[in-house]
Parts: C-alpha cells; sequence; structure tokens
C-alpha cells in the first residue's frame, strides 16, 4: 500500500460520486483495482476534513460500484457474508467525497464526511488503542511539543469528534445543535472582545480573546465543512505572490 498521495488514482466514472444524479449510469473503470481470492479490496475509510483514520472495511466489486454510484458508503460483511450499506440502521452514514486507489491498485482511501460516530462502539474512529512503542516514546513527545501549531490539529480533531458524537453537556455540541447563525453569532462577539482587548493594550486580554476567536472559527469552519488544510493552503499559495489585489503578506 502506497503512502504517498501522490501514487495513488482517483476512481471517477462521468463525474464525481456525489455528482452523480439517481439512476444516473456511471462509466466505470475498475479494471485496476486488485480483489483477494474472496474478491474483496481493503478499504481504509478517513474524515475528509480533520484526515482522522476512522475505520477499516473491505469492498467487493459490487459494493464499489454501490458507493461510487449512491455517494455513500457501501460494504461486504464478511462475518454476515452480505452486503452493508453503512448507516442503513445507525443513520451513521458515511457521504464520500472522494475514493482513491494506491499503486498497487489492492488498497482503496475512502474520504468521507461521517455522520455520528463510524465505529459501533459509539466511538468517532475505531482506532483508540495506542500500543506502546518502547525507545520512540520519547523522540514522538519531543516532535509534538516541537510543533507550534500542533495543538491547532487535536483542536480540529476534537470539535469533528463534537460534531459527530454531539457530547450531552459540552459547549460546543450546544453551538452545533443551535446552529450557523448562533457559531457566527458567537465569533462575532468575539472578534469584538479581541478588538477591544487590543485596544485596551491588555495583551494577557488579548491572548484570551485571541484563543476564543480562533476556537469559535474553527467550528465555524467544521460547521461548514472545511478543513484547516484548505485555509492554510490559501494562505500557501498566497504568500510569495509578487503582486496581487490583496496585501501581498
Amino acid at each position: 500500500m502506497s503512502q504517498n498521495d501522490n501514487a495513488s488514482t482517483e476512481l471517477t466514472g462521468s463525474g464525481s460520486a456525489n455528482a452523480v444524479a439517481p439512476g444516473q449510469e456511471l462509466e466505470l473503470n475498475l479494471t485496476a483495482i486488485k480483489y483477494d481470492s474472496s474478491g474483496l479490496v481493503p478499504a481504509i475509510v478517513q474524515d475528509a476534513v480533520t484526515k482522522e483514520v476512522l475505520m477499516l472495511a473491505y469492498m467487493s466489486e459490487e459494493s464499489l460500484e454501490l458507493s461510487l454510484e449512491s455517494g455513500e458508503t457501501w460494504y461486504w460483511s464478511r462475518s454476515r457474508q452480505e452486503l452493508w450499506h453503512k448507516g442503513a440502521t445507525s443513520g451513521h452514514t458515511q457521504r464520500i467525497r472522494s475514493i482513491h486507489y494506491d499503486c498497487d491498485g489492492d488498497t482503496l482511501l475512502v474520504r468521507v464526511d461521517q455522520i455520528g460516530p463510524a465505529c459501533h462502539t459509539g466511538s468517532y474512529s475505531c482506532f483508540n488503542n495506542p500500543l506502546p512503542v518502547r525507545g520512540r516514546q520519547e523522540v514522538a513527545d519531543e516532535v509534538v511539543s516541537g510543533d507550534r501549531f500542533a495543538m491547532l490539529g487535536e483542536l480540529e480533531r476534537t470539535i469533528g469528534e463534537r460534531y459527530a458524537e454531539r457530547p450531552e453537556g459540552a459547549y460546543t455540541t450546544y453551538l452545533f445543535e443551535k446552529g450557523l447563525d448562533k457559531i457566527l453569532k458567537k465569533l462575532g462577539e468575539e472578534s469584538v472582545e479581541v478588538v477591544i482587548a487590543a485596544k485596551n493594550g491588555d495583551n494577557e486580554e488579548l491572548r484570551s480573546e485571541a484563543g476564543d476567536m480562533i476556537f469559535h472559527l474553527m467550528v465555524l469552519l467544521r460547521e461548514r465543512g472545511l478543513s484547516l488544510d484548505e485555509v492554510m493552503a490559501v494562505l500557501r499559495e498566497r504568500h510569495g505572490k509578487p503582486t496581487s489585489n490583496k496585501m501581498n503578506r
């Protein structure tokens, strides 16, 4: 399995999976997919926004075609020996953003918008059981602590989990339940408080209010289905441009 996205190829038909109208026939070229002796191919499922790996499942040729045609994930249940529409019973469906196969054609990467938890245990991700890695933990901790912006990634993952799981009593759950207008109102309030703190020359208050503003901005991005990576891509694109209709940063 390739670990390089550049070595993967996206599966497409006459349009993206989400763009296919009901009943529209896809012209699919699936000859590059290599199935095992049971007629299955492993599918790694990833949150399209946070990039968190959610689960590992298996697809047959039929379930892959159903996934591409419907825009929602279908798998093959090895225990029940039948097709399985993810979330058909629980409501925890997966809307497909893209499906790629790796350089060997024997593994799929499915990027989705996860509705509710992905795991049958009620957890957002199935991968919640870390193994201790002796001799490497200290190095890993140093790398994480040395990344000034690692906390933003952790916060984005937490917000994504709150969005999916909606734990009772959590402030983030409250914001998502109230909806876009409430989130916008809170972001506006926090932005004003940042301006006031800066105007008053109170750096301690400014740090606190800036943190609140960033948090609410990230909640808004999650509500709108955008990731920090997409925002950073805009900044990278702007950076280094000698001329622009916006001030060169």
